[in-house]
């Protein structure tokens, strides 16, 4: 496994914060809006549906706007949890503006039934750009496993693990795959900007890691979950291949590929229950 992975991941997301909160960055304003809801939230609902009365764990929830969102749909409880000390911080700052009953909790993911109890939840959501991060998707599978109560659902909308192998450096429309498309030690990379906000990244190394499909389903299952919906979509909530996107003519917020789009899957969203 790549060597200190998770120290240069935290110092990334870190750094991503405050370009984040400034401009350019995600939109807190309009948060003073009580019925104003994230894009990503508002592009889950239609397949999210009804969570009025559960207990909600958000993992991996950087800033809080869709653990905030998730808490204006009606459920009895929202816990967001992310391991940099900024977010939680800054996550904290936009519940209260916001008005809206949220817990946050500094954590690594993969300590989150530690942290928060087993069986605490009805529902885990986990966010788009979030699986990447981690190296073992087993150990992943095997915690929300542990947070779920008996037949409470896991939700996940997620990069897909082919749009994560391409080359974005291409000058024309080629597709090029680089990357592993299954799990590995880890990819390096150093990134001075960041998909959302303006300046550049003072800790801009990181390690990425990949997950196939069926690598994220064979750990679900092996987990006791039972995997009841599966879903793919041309659509990405960030300019992922550069030039080669535009935003989306169907979704607030969404790219899709320029030419032929229906060539490539961008997200996928999973949903499991526990047995």
């Amino acid at each position: 496994m790549t060597e200190d992975w998770r120290a240069l991941n935290l110092a990334n997301w870190e750094a991503r914060v405050p370009l984040h909160l400034g401009p350019g960055g995600y939109d807190f304003a309009s948060f003073q809006d009580p019925e104003f809801l994230s894009g990503v939230v508002r592009y889950d609902l239609p397949r999210l549906g009804d969570i009025a009365g559960l207990d909600v764990v958000h993992l991996q929830c950087h800033i809080g706007t869709d653990t905030v969102s998730l808490a204006r749909l009606g459920p009895r409880s929202v816990t967001g949890l992310d391991f940099s000390p900024s977010a939680i911080t800054a996550a904290m700052s936009l519940a209260t503006h916001a008005a809206t009953d949220v817990r946050f909790v500094e954590s690594d993911v993969y300590d989150a039934a530690a942290v928060l109890g087993a069986e605490c939840c009805d529902l885990v959501y986990t966010g788009i750009g979030a699986i990447c991060w981690l190296p073992d998707i087993r150990r992943w599978a095997d915690g929300v496993a542990a947070l779920l109560r008996p037949g409470g659902r896991m939700f996940m909308r997620e990069g897909h693990p082919m749009l994560d192998t391409l080359s974005d450096t291409r000058p024309d429309d080629l597709l090029v795959v680089q990357y592993p498309y299954f799990e590995t030690t880890g990819t390096a990379f150093t990134e001075t900007g960041t998909y959302g906000g303006e300046g550049i990244v003072s800790a801009p190394q990181g390690v990425s890691f990949n997950h196939g499909l069926g690598e994220v389903f064979t750990a679900l299952t092996a987990a006791g979950l039972m995997v009841t919906a599966l879903d793919e979509h041309r659509e990405v909530p960030w300019k992922a291949l550069g030039e080669l996107m535009v935003e989306s003519t169907e979704f607030d917020g969404e790219y899709v590929l320029a030419q032929n789009p229906e060539r490539l899957p961008l997200t996928y969203t999973i949903q499991a229950h526990k047995r």
